[in-house]
């Protein structure tokens, strides 16, 4: 019997965003994946979405955000991460944002960037191709 962990992914919203529609869209595309989800809810610090991946073992973060706070919130993510020994967990953003901001979200440590759109299919298939779990 296979007993290989499963995935583990943390759904975050950072900031005051109050939308949640597509991070739960997203979560459930996961779920559905066959990926253990995690979903904090909303209005999260920085340091509450850190402090939540560390303690439950998660293998990857999926911050969402369409507030426009993505360029101080996510790259925050990735540094407290950095600052916990943590930097072994992912982090992907989702949410609508300039197109000139990915490349420096990329460049702050961001994986990989999902804007509206994008099919769920391309999604999880990102993270079974680039993801495996930590434990």
């Amino acid at each position: 019997m296979n007993q290989k962990r499963k995935i583990r992914i943390l759904v975050a919203k950072p900031g005051l965003d109050g939308h949640d529609r597509g991070a739960r869209i997203i979560a459930r595309a996961y779920r559905d994946a066959g990926f253990e989800v995690v979903y904090s809810g909303l209005h999260q610090t920085p340091e509450e979405i850190v402090q939540a991946a560390i303690q439950e073992d998660v293998d990857m973060i999926g911050l969402s955000s369409l507030a426009g706070a993505h360029m101080y919130l996510f790259p925050r993510v990735v540094e407290l991460l950095k600052e916990k020994d943590a930097e072994d967990i992912v982090v992907c953003g989702g949410g609508i944002f300039p197109e000139e901001d990915i490349p420096k979200l990329k460049r702050a440590g961001i994986k990989e960037i999902f804007t509206p759109g994008t099919p769920l299919a391309v999604v999880t298939k990102w993270v079974e191709e680039n993801l495996k779990p930590r434990g």
